[in-house]
């Protein structure tokens, strides 16, 4: 397995461009499967999970070529195949192919779903909001086996928790469904937003996305279309949060700052010196940063995929900080792991206790899931001395390669390849 090397005591300067969000990027590879003809993307995050989404995509007929920087999915000479296991244990967003499936042909076959190992995310929300447009589920030897009888009608559907993805696969599900779907309690997230964006541009008819009602009209099919997918909003808060670690002024291009105003937020009441511009955050030195108290909420609160990065900040500042996490009963694996590197955290049922102004010393880590990886770069780039990450194939699901990214901007950050 890979791993990364920092020595630490790190400078950064200069500016980097963000990149296409992963999280936007599956569903809407995921919504290819319900049209017959090209769709066309941009802006396209080379990161693990998205090219594993490929390939799954590819197994079941979906062709797809890449012109320089633009990649052309075409699902025309569909196939319906079980997903295989191999491929659909190394990510969670394979669940989302279930409703595209069950649109178009009106039975799917499915290995459960694998992921990063911070939580049960369940799938239920998923399964009960497709079985109101009509289908029906069982559960069989760790496969979901989904089946229409006619097809799928839509409805009114009020989730109980607002699941990003049972959101995206209800979407996915009812744009070609009979009659009008209306989804209460909707997740809100900029990726929901960019995958209805990028439907209504193939001829969808979705309504109200960003707002917790989402109104969904039923077309008969889909037509061509060009998307350049949204930049990903929790790569550009790590970075934001880099910067301020190592207290340099740096820029952080391609992003929108309105998707990351829970973080702008928490970071000037800490006392960052941040600048919003257009489409970038310039952050400049700070002083006397401060503990903070965040709860991670669903959009648009504090996000839980921001939540490891910003503890790491959390044991360099002057005062003790807490987080409460809400939406994942198992994200804090990270914490061991910055102890072992000089921080001082303590877990208490779901809230982290947070120690401030200490010093991060090197030391041999591993990471356990996505987040959790890139927490440990940021604490090994203010550490003293060397710093190596052990299993960094988590951080490749969600990073461009990251030593690639930095390169050049002030960090001894190197990969080393078994």
């Amino acid at each position: 397995m890979d791993k990364i090397i920092i020595k630490g005591k790190s400078s950064l300067s200069g500016s980097l461009n963000v990149h296409g969000s992963k999280n936007a990027t599956l569903p809407i590879l995921v919504s290819s499967l319900l049209n017959l003809n090209d769709l066309i993307l941009t802006n396209f995050p080379n990161v693990d999970d998205t090219k594993n989404m490929l390939k799954l995509l590819n197994s079941f007929g979906v062709k797809i070529n890449k012109d320089k920087n633009k990649y052309i999915i075409n699902s025309f000479e569909l196939k319906n195949i079980t997903a295989d296991y191999d491929i659909v244990r190394k990510m969670r967003a394979s669940i989302l192919i279930l409703g595209p499936l069950l649109s178009r042909f009106g039975y799917a076959k499915i290995s459960l779903p694998g992921g990063c190992a911070i939580g049960t995310r369940p799938i239920d929300i998923h399964l009960e909001g497709l079985s109101k447009l009509g289908a029906s589920f069982k559960i069989e030897n760790g496969f979901v086996i989904g089946k229409v009888d006619e097809f799928l009608v839509g409805t009114l559907i009020e989730l109980p928790f607002p699941s990003v993805g049972a959101t995206e696969n209800i979407i996915m599900a009812s744009v070609l469904a009979k009659g009008e779907t209306t989804i209460k309690n909707a997740a809100m997230e900029p990726e929901i937003e960019d995958l209805c964006i990028c439907l209504n541009s193939m001829g969808a008819n979705i309504q109200g996305f960003g707002t917790s009602t989402i109104n969904i009209n039923g077309v008969a099919k889909l037509y061509k279309s060009n998307h350049k997918i949204v930049s990903d909003r929790i790569v550009a808060g790590t970075y934001i949060i880099a910067a301020v670690m190592l207290n340099s002024r740096f820029e952080i291009k391609n992003l929108n700052p309105n998707h990351l105003v829970s973080l702008i937020d928490t970071l000037k009441i800490m006392g960052a010196n941040i600048h919003i511009k257009k489409s970038s955050i310039i952050v400049d030195k700070s002083y006397k940063l401060q503990s903070a108290k965040i709860t991670t909420l669903p959009y648009p609160g504090f996000p839980t995929d921001l939540q490891a990065q910003i503890m790491a900040l959390m044991c360099l500042v002057n005062g003790n900080s807490v987080i409460k996490e809400t939406i994942f009963e198992n994200r804090f694996m990270h914490v061991p792991e910055l102890n072992r590197l000089g921080a001082k955290i303590k877990v208490i049922k779901d809230t982290a206790y947070i120690k401030g102004n200490q010093t991060f010393k090197a030391a041999q880590v591993m990471a356990s899931d996505l987040r959790a990886s890139v927490s440990l770069i940021l604490a090994g780039l203010c550490a003293e001395g060397e710093t190596t990450i052990n299993r960094v194939y988590h951080l490749d699901r969600g990073y461009e390669p990251i030593e690639k990214m930095l390169s050049g901007l002030g960090p001894d950050i190197r990969r080393e390849k078994k």
